[in-house]
């Protein structure tokens, strides 16, 4: 198994204060920065840009994983790396070539990630898990913060892990949405690795970023699993 990591959603980020934000998630120890990338018309809503992944990268040195919400990703994917990305996701449902896109993404020094929202069945997969680094499997519809989990995405997690160990492989498995300190052990049991932490852990507004990833650390190591691959 991976070893497990949080990446912070910077879409949930204090936008007047975001180099502040950022400091503070270094200092928490949270892995990644995750950075939604929204057209408007694959999902209804806009969010983030490589602008402001460039101004990121000027103070902030962790590796931002990079999840290109729209259509025909394939488009944009050397300019992302340019600017910095460490993992490129495109969507299953928005590139008609997701094998070559992927293997684009390697070539040009990233990682390669596909995501599948709820309703994409994993079969979707089964020739291009070898082309794979990541796999984003959302567990809410995208495009908005502060949605309710779908459960049914707890048993694709499972599934997704049983099928990559079937194949023989160790890849990341990554969830994002209502990653919330009640649902995370829950995510971590099923086989996920990478939490999207966001307005329910990470960015919860009712503490520091600090207390939140360690309240949210805490939680998961609650659950035998995380031990376990802690030690990994």
């Amino acid at each position: 198994m991976p070893p497990l990591r949080l990446s912070a959603s910077l879409a949930c980020a204090d936008w007047l204060h975001l180099e502040r934000d950022l400091r503070a998630i270094a200092e928490a120890g949270v892995e990644m920065l995750h950075i939604d990338i929204m057209d408007g018309a694959f999902v209804p809503n806009f969010a983030l840009n490589l602008d402001m992944m460039r101004a990121v990268r000027r103070v902030c040195t962790l590796p931002m994983d990079v999840h290109l919400m729209v259509e025909a990703p394939e488009r944009y994917v050397a300019r992302f790396i340019e600017a910095g990305a460490a993992y490129v996701i495109v969507h299953q449902e928005a590139t008609r070539h997701l094998q070559r896109t992927l293997a684009e993404i390697r070539a040009l020094g990233a990682r390669a990630g596909v995501a599948l929202n709820p309703a994409t069945p994993l079969c979707t997969l089964e020739y291009i898990l070898e082309d794979l680094d990541l796999l984003l499997i959302m567990t809410v519809n995208p495009g908005f913060t502060g949605q309710k989990l779908v459960p049914a995405t707890l048993r694709k997690v499972a599934e997704a892990r049983a099928m990559l160990q079937a194949r023989g492989l160790d890849l990341d498995i990554e969830v994002d949405g209502n990653v919330s300190f009640e649902a995370a052990p829950r995510m971590i049991q099923a086989g996920a690795n990478i939490l999207v932490g966001g307005t329910s852990s990470l960015f919860w507004p009712g503490a520091s970023i600090s207390e939140n990833a360690a309240r949210l650390r805490k939680a998961i190591q609650t659950d035998p699993h995380a031990g376990e691959m802690d030690k990994t």
